[in-house]
This record gives C-alpha cells, sequence and structure tokens, in this order.
C-alpha cells in the first residue's frame, strides 16, 4: 500500500524543469512565434514583441543587450482559471476539442517557449480593461529550489508603467507575456533579434498578414527610458512563394511578385482518407519571372539572397508555416532558390503529418520525403501500389506518398523552366569576379545573420583605426614586412573585409595559420611548406608569355598538388586509432566540407 505522502515522484518537479528547457526550438524568433500563435487564436488584431535593452559593460566596451522581453495582444484575454492552466505544461484548453480550426491545440506553447529562452515568465491578462488584470508566473530558479511546485494563483496586480508607456495594444482585453532572467537566447541585441524574427514572423504567419487578419509590430526601447524608442515598425509578409504582393522582398519586387504560377499546373489537390473522414491538401508551385533571373549577378542581388534564405518546401497548417522543409533540395544547387513550392493541409491531419507539439516540424513528411521512392517502385509496381503496401503494412504515411511523388514530379519541371530561362545568357558579358576575401566576407555574412557566430566577430565593432593597428602588428608577428603588413591591414579596412591572406615562412608545419585579429581572419600560408610550391605559387606565377604547354604543365602541378594534399589528409584520418580521435577528425571533415560547400558555391 503506498505512502499517503510520496517522496518519491517518477519524475522530480526540480530535474524535469530543468530537462524540459530543451526542448527543442530552433532559435529565440520559434519561441517567440510560439506566444504569438497564443495571441492569434485568442483573436487578436495586433501583436507586439517589446524588446526592452540596457547598457551593460562588456569587457572593454559598453553594450546594449536585451533586459526584458514582452509579446502583448489585445485578444479576448483569460479568467483566472484559463491563466492557471496556460502555465501548466500540456494542460491547454484546445487540447480535447472537436475543432482543430485554431493554429494552437497542444498545451505547451507558453511554458515551454518561455523557459527555453529565460528563467521567469510573468502574464498579465485582462478582460474588462488593463486596470483589472490579473498576473502569475513562472519561476524556474523557485521551482528547481523546491519553494514552488504548482501555479501561483493568479491575482490583481498593476501591470509595470513601462510596459503600458511603450505598448500600442493596450484594449479592453489582452495579455502580455514577459520574459526576464533572459540566459538562452541565441541574439542578445534587441537589433538581431527583431531583424531575425521579422524574417521568421513574417513568413510564419505571411496569410494572416496578407489579408489583414493580424498586426505585427516590433519595438526596442531603453528600459532606464522608455520613452527612448530604437525601432518601431510592422512585420510585412514574406512569402516563399513569391507570389505575394507588398512584401519583404527588396527591391524591385516588393510591391510585385518576384515569381509566377506554374501554368495550369499552379495548383493540386489531394483529397485524403485518414480516420475515416475525408480532407483536402492543397500543393502550390512557382517559380521566379524571366526579370528576377536575367539581371546581372540576379543570385548576389538583395532580392536574390532573400530568396536564398526562402529555400524549401513551405509547409503550412491552419494558415500558419510550420517550416521549410528541405528533404528535396538539391543543397549544392543555387538555382533552387528560384522555385517555390507549398503544402497546406487542416490540423485534422496533424497525425498524419507528424506535426510535433512545438509546431516546427512535420516529421512524417520529412521522413516520405527522404525515401527514394523511385527505388522502392521496383518490379514494375506503381507509386500507388507501393503507397496500397504502405498501408496494408499499417504505415501511417502512406497517404504522403502520392503528395510527395507528386512535388518530386512538378520540381523536375520547375527546375528545366529555371534552367531555360538563362540558357544561352551565362558568359555573353565579362563581369570582374570578385576577390576569394570579397566572396568569404559575404558569405560570412549570411552566416552571422542565421546566428553563427565566430571568435574573431567580437572585434568587429572596434574604431577602424584600432583595429586597422592590430590587423598591421598580428601581421608583422607572422613575419610579414611592414610595407606589406601596412598595405594589407589598410585594404581589409577600407574594404570592409572579413578574409585577408599574408605570405611568411613559419615556423611549423602547418601550411597556413589561422588567426582571428580586429574583427578579420588572418589567413597566413607558410612559404616554407611543400604545398605553397606545388599549388599557390605554381599558380600565382604570370602567364604572359608562356606557351600552352607550360601553362597546361602547370595546371596539371597544381592538380597533382591539391590531390596529395588530400591523400595526406586521407592518410592522417587512417592512422588514427579507432575512438575518439578518428571520429573527431571525421566530424571535422564534414562540417569544414558544408562550410566550403556554402562558401565556394556560385550565386545564380
Amino acid at each position: 500500500m503506498e505512502n499517503a505522502v510520496n517522496d518519491h515522484p517518477y519524475v522530480p518537479a526540480h530535474l524535469a524543469i530543468e530537462a524540459m528547457r530543451d526542448n527543442g526550438y530552433k532559435n529565440t524568433a520559434y519561441a517567440i512565434a510560439e506566444l504569438m500563435d497564443n495571441s492569434i487564436e485568442a483573436g487578436a488584431a495586433v501583436v507586439e514583441l517589446l524588446c526592452a535593452e540596457k547598457e551593460v559593460q562588456l569587457e572593454e566596451r559598453r553594450r546594449k543587450r536585451v533586459e526584458q522581453l514582452a509579446v502583448l495582444d489585445n485578444g479576448k484575454g483569460m479568467t483566472a482559471e484559463v491563466l492557471r492552466m496556460a502555465l501548466q505544461f500540456g494542460n491547454g484548453t484546445h487540447l480535447e476539442r472537436a475543432d482543430r480550426s485554431g493554429i494552437g491545440r497542444f498545451g505547451m506553447g507558453l511554458p515551454a517557449s518561455s523557459i527555453s529562452q529565460c528563467k521567469r515568465v510573468d502574464v498579465w491578462t485582462w478582460q474588462d480593461g488593463v486596470e483589472n488584470a490579473i498576473h502569475t508566473y513562472l519561476d524556474i530558479v523557485e521551482v528547481k529550489n523546491g519553494q514552488r511546485s504548482t501555479v501561483p494563483d493568479p491575482a490583481p496586480k498593476e501591470i509595470p508603467q513601462m510596459w503600458r508607456q511603450v505598448g500600442s495594444a493596450f484594449g479592453d482585453s489582452g495579455t502580455l507575456v514577459v520574459w526576464s532572467n533572459l540566459d538562452r537566447l541565441m541574439w542578445r541585441s534587441a537589433t538581431a533579434i527583431i531583424e531575425n524574427s521579422e524574417f521568421l514572423i513574417g513568413r510564419m504567419y505571411r496569410k494572416f498578414l496578407d489579408n489583414g487578419k493580424v498586426q505585427i509590430r516590433f519595438v526596442s526601447f531603453d528600459i532606464e527610458n522608455p520613452a527612448s524608442i530604437a525601432t518601431d515598425k510592422l512585420a510585412r509578409p514574406n512569402d516563399p512563394g513569391y507570389l505575394m504582393a507588398e512584401t519583404s522582398c527588396p527591391a524591385p519586387f516588393d510591391h510585385d511578385p518576384m515569381f509566377k504560377p506554374m501554368g495550369e499546373d499552379y495548383e493540386a489537390t489531394f483529397t485524403v482518407d485518414f480516420r475515416g473522414e475525408k480532407h483536402d491538401i492543397k500543393i502550390r508551385f512557382s517559380y521566379a519571372k524571366e526579370n528576377a533571373r536575367n539581371a546581372d549577378l540576379a543570385g548576389s542581388s538583395s532580392y536574390g539572397k532573400h530568396a536564398k534564405r526562402n529555400v524549401g518546401v513551405s509547409i503550412v497548417r491552419a494558415d500558419r508555416e510550420l517550416e521549410l522543409d528541405q528533404s528535396l533540395v538539391i543543397q549544392y544547387d543555387p538555382r533552387e532558390r528560384w522555385w517555390g513550392v507549398e503544402i497546406e493541409f487542416p490540423p485534422e491531419l496533424d497525425e498524419l503529418f507528424g506535426v510535433t507539439n512545438n509546431k516546427q516540424f512535420a516529421r512524417n513528411f520529412s521522413d516520405v520525403a527522404a525515401l527514394d521512392l523511385e527505388s522502392l517502385a521496383t518490379g514494375g509496381r506503381t507509386i500507388n501500389e507501393v503507397r496500397c503496401e504502405l498501408k496494408e503494412d499499417g504505415d501511417p504515411r502512406a497517404p504522403l506518398i502520392d503528395v510527395v511523388h507528386k512535388i518530386g514530379t512538378q520540381l523536375n519541371v520547375l527546375r528545366g523552366l529555371i534552367k531555360a530561362q538563362t540558357r544561352g545568357t551565362r558568359g555573353t558579358q565579362r563581369h570582374e569576379r570578385p576577390t576569394p576575401e570579397a566572396t568569404a566576407t559575404i558569405k560570412t555574412r549570411e552566416r552571422q545573420q542565421q546566428g553563427y557566430h565566430g571568435e574573431s566577430d567580437a572585434d568587429e565593432q572596434l574604431p577602424p583605426d584600432e583595429r586597422r593597428g592590430i590587423i598591421e602588428e598580428t601581421l608583422k608577428e607572422e613575419g610579414v614586412s611592414e610595407s606589406a603588413a601596412d598595405e594589407l591591414a589598410a585594404t581589409t579596412i577600407s574594404d570592409n573585409l572579413k578574409y585577408l591572406f599574408a605570405k611568411a615562412p613559419l615556423e611549423t608545419a602547418a601550411f597556413f595559420s589561422v588567426k582571428p585579429r580586429g574583427g578579420a581572419i588572418i589567413i597566413t600560408l607558410n612559404t616554407e611548406h611543400p604545398a605553397y610550391d606545388n599549388l599557390v605559387e605554381v599558380l600565382e606565377e604570370q602567364t604572359e608569355g608562356q606557351d600552352a604547354p607550360t601553362l597546361s604543365a602547370r595546371l596539371s602541378n597544381a592538380s597533382d598538388g591539391l590531390k596529395l594534399l588530400l591523400t595526406a589528409w586521407a592518410r592522417y584520418e587512417d592512422e588514427l586509432p579507432d575512438g575518439v580521435r578518428k571520429e573527431n577528425a571525421q566530424d571535422t571533415r564534414t562540417d569544414w566540407g558544408r562550410v566550403a560547400r556554402n562558401f565556394l558555391a556560385q550565386d545564380e
């Protein structure tokens, strides 16, 4: 017989709350979107992201960092009972309802998204004037210390004047969620949070923004002087299919669509029988207009870079995007940015698509998309027969076979149309090629925007003269002559480059050294290393006046040198004993390959 008081729970609260923090949100913008889901579900016409910044001392510089972050809406608000439930994990009000028409359901959004980013979340809500707001909170520190294991009873509490002063969506009803003790934000500055959130949230809620159902506002301000507003802007739709007008796509496609529908095959509808009921899945196809592709270096244009961030199949549930799935994307081909595919399905098909409780993935779709359907259809079987066999085997993904097959077939057509758009136009004009340093700088800026950070990035905010001095001194320490160091440092700063190459006889067996200094990454090639003679010098020699056999021999020597470098790495890896060292080397080769693929890809 169990004791009246059970001191041995299956999951101790102080351990569970910490484990729940690692709940799979891709980044801060996705966690913020969970709060906005709740706002839209509550019928809000206006939702605001409010970032309160504070200037702090970081090493030798003062920087602004987000101190608190809030999401405000003018939705219908919550009763005390609903507010208490909203901060309980898995106890949302939509879990058991028969009508799944809304974008919420899983009962995890508010607490899970909040603790993934911060240690404390406070919630105010009101239904009869903001002066009648009630409040409760979740504090991880209190839970971990055993001070609290239940949600505090909601009670009347005045909303801090700071939020009242900055927010514009305070109405007769609404909700304010405030994050504090922020310890897990991907981006620490309000500028970075708003820029990344605007792109993602603009895409996620594009249909709501496009039809005017919701207005989303982004604000940043000084926490010690709320009247000092640094940013105040409205989100614009971000359509990965580029068929909407008035979007965040840069000019000349900010007011007119950049893509066009794929003719009569623009939309396909699949009716699936799932759990005894029929539901429609709609797929829409689009591709770039000719004037978007025919511009010089279209891929390097601002709109081309915008499209590069929107590559994939957009999976939309109840008008809200879950994710851009890249299972069907040819990763190495830059032309993939020029097509758009959107799948739209109702919440009743959540289990079919494998929608996760944080609404970031449709796992079953990704699984089927990753299958080689053609290889499954062996022995003269059709795709439909494969689907029927999966259905007979009880595979819940079976109805998605036809959907994925349709997308794959249409993508082949789209890729042909895109390829034909520029056939015969490449190479008709000569353009000055950007230097490797410039190309690598552009690629690095893109990675920084995606949330990747390197050791060298911190010093980019230093004054230019200070950066130049640091770079010049580092080069001289490497053995570069004073005049060459001065010229390289000056060029790096004036051209705003992230990388610079130098040459010097290094006292090391390494082919090159890498030193992050002054906001730049200094790569010094070792002139004493055989690879320098076989690769660098043989390619950089003057070619004027040399005959074809000589040039051919130089290229052959360079090719041999590259292959010998690769075989040297292969032998190094082969000689490592099985275990952690070999696994680390293999992982390093793979990770480096991913970055190299991105840096070497040509924008089209």
